[in-house]
């Protein structure tokens, strides 16, 4: 949802890849309905290993944000270029164990989540910000409170 999120919200100024740890080998179908509902072209979504972004010819990246609250404990790959890094946890709403019903309300609930944050970092003035500024900043963005107010759990 991240990927889709960065590319849509992003406007042409990102080109955004998802992966992860341990890919399961399909992406899943409430990820993809919101991902579908946003207007984003699924057709290209697949499920993939991390280590495919760590090798020599893998696309150059200038920012990594890990985004599963499981994540945060991994030994990441050593990332070609020496891309910014940061962490933003959200639970994984894959994890999540309930009716069809429960899961989309899931999905959303993260969906809306990382909107929020890719929002604040696709509108920082990122041409005019050092490297130390920028992870700064992702940092803080990291560290926001993922629920508004007035969400449930």
């Amino acid at each position: 949802m991240a990927e889709a999120l960065f590319n849509a919200l992003g406007k042409g100024h990102f080109r955004a890849y998802s992966a992860g740890s341990h890919p399961t080998g399909t992406v899943n179908p409430f990820a993809v309905e919101r991902c579908a509902a946003l207007g984003y072209d699924t057709s290209r979504l697949r499920s993939k290993s991390w280590d495919e972004f760590a090798t020599p010819d893998a696309p150059a990246m200038d920012f990594v944000i890990t985004v599963c609250d499981q994540a945060a404990g991994e030994v990441c790959p050593i990332w070609p270029g020496k891309p910014i890094t940061a962490h933003w946890g959200f639970e994984d709403p894959a994890a999540f164990q309930g009716s069809d019903e429960d899961k989309r309300k899931v999905f959303d609930k993260v969906f809306r989540q990382i909107m929020n944050r890719v929002s604040q970092f696709v509108n920082l003035p990122l041409h005019v910000l050092d490297h130390n500024t920028i992870q700064h900043e992702m940092q803080v963005i990291g560290a926001s409170p993922v629920e508004a107010p007035n969400e449930q759990h």
